[in-house]
């Protein structure tokens, strides 16, 4: 039994070591070909930004001051240099440091992932759960017609049909932009940069309810589209977990098929489940983006519209190297939660 104890463990630990290697060449990758992106355009970013708008001897200077006059290998190590010391370098068009936008919307970005993750949850979990315990039903069959309406409807569209119904034009229970009226965010101080949390920490109560009001459409919008991922992939799973012969085993020891749903099957379909949750990080900042404009929610996809608008590619490239920072990161974090949960992932 020990060496079945020491073997595992050791399995775990090849895993979490060999995964964590393959995180380095994983990074760099990625950062290579965002650099190389920003850089396909001729020109170079100042002239692309700047052009025509100052004179050139001032936009020579700018781009002897961005590095953009050296040569490329010597622009690629500055670049991952920065990014290794958080320093995604600075705005052209307002001078701003890239870091502290970051700072500054990722509060609000960060808030509206989490909301749209808890929404896709509680819709998508029990739905899925519902519609493979019900499977080859008119029930299920509903139930994957809306799955996939959701997944392939725009983000955008979701949004804007969302606010005619529950907005000013609809039926008026919810605001339909920014993540607090104006009065509010006025009354509480940026502490965290997170509107809710800022608010629990001022004890005002009246600009937290109004924040929460504010944050359930964006949520919602992006929830909705995460569900129906989440409902296919739980129901997919649960009808397999459901014929395999260790859930005939239960039921023939009379155990309740309620029972054998939810304390059996579900928990063995939720293992697959947590890897697809981690794979679906990406869509949903690219849903984000867009869900940040349809809402003039004030996040960091918000300011990337804004940048690529100005053709500022510096900060283009600085706020889509943080997002693909963070879809590599939180994928190495479900890989390892996965081999904790499910031993099979280890070898």
């Amino acid at each position: 039994m020990s060496g079945l104890s020491t073997r595992t463990s050791g399995s775990l630990r090849t895993y979490l070591v060999t995964r964590l290697l393959l995180f380095i060449p994983n990074v760099l990758v990625i950062l290579t070909i965002v650099f190389i992106l920003m850089r396909v355009a001729p020109g170079d970013p100042v002239s692309v930004a700047l052009g025509g708008q100052r004179p050139p001897e001032q936009i020579a200077m700018l781009r002897e001051a961005a590095g953009y006059d050296r040569p490329i290998i010597v622009q690629y190590w500055e670049y991952i240099r920065g990014v290794l010391t958080f320093d995604f370098g600075q705005t052209i068009i307002d001078s701003r440091e890239i870091s502290e936008i970051l700072l500054t919307n990722g509060g609000a970005t960060l808030t509206l992932t989490i909301a749209a993750v808890i929404v896709a949850l509680l819709i998508g979990v029990p739905l899925g759960l519902i519609a493979g315990r019900r499977r080859d039903t008119t029930l299920d069959a509903g139930l994957r017609v809306f799955s996939i309406l959701t997944y392939a409807a725009p983000v955008f569209f979701l949004g804007l049909l969302l606010q005619l119904a529950f907005g000013v034009r609809g039926l008026g229970w919810l605001p339909t932009s920014s993540q607090a009226n104006a009065i509010m965010q006025a009354r509480v101080s940026d502490v965290t940069n997170i509107f809710l949390v800022d608010a629990l920490l001022a004890g005002d109560t009246e600009a937290f309810m109004n924040g929460l009001r504010h944050l359930v459409l964006p949520a919602l919008t992006l929830g909705l589209l995460l569900s129906g991922v989440f409902m296919r992939i739980i129901r997919v799973n649960l009808v397999q977990t459901l014929r395999g012969d260790y859930v005939e085993a239960v039921r023939a020891r009379g155990v309740s098929e309620r029972r054998v749903v939810i304390h059996h099957a579900f928990r063995n379909a939720m293992v697959p489940f947590v890897t697809v949750l981690g794979l679906q990080i990406a869509l949903l900042f690219g849903g984000a983006i867009l869900t940040e404009q349809t809402f003039n929610w004030p996040g960091i996809g918000a300011q990337l519209v804004r940048y690529l608008s100005s053709r500022d590619y510096v900060a283009v490239q600085g706020i889509v190297t943080f997002f693909a920072l963070a879809v590599v990161t939180v994928s190495l974090l479900i890989d390892i939660i996965n081999a904790m949960i499910d031993p099979r992932v280890r070898y």
